[in-house]
């Protein structure tokens, strides 16, 4: 599963404010998403966050050409 920053993920499970959609703000290890319904940011680790999504949208973010 190929998730970059910018994407928005759409979890299983929904967050405490009721939304299940999250922006991812950094990737490696550890993964660094922000709630878009309340705008909590949380760290999780990668096993479990690709256990728990669902859908993957695109954040339409073009590739930089250097």
């Amino acid at each position: 599963m190929n998730i970059s920053v910018g994407d928005v993920v759409i979890m299983k499970k929904n967050h405490p404010c009721g939304s299940n959609r999250f922006e991812v703000l950094r990737t490696g290890v550890d993964f660094r998403l922000k709630c878009v319904g309340c705008g909590h940011e949380v760290m999780v680790p990668r096993v479990k966050i690709l256990k728990f999504i669902k859908n993957v949208e695109s954040g339409g973010h073009a590739p930089s050409a250097l």
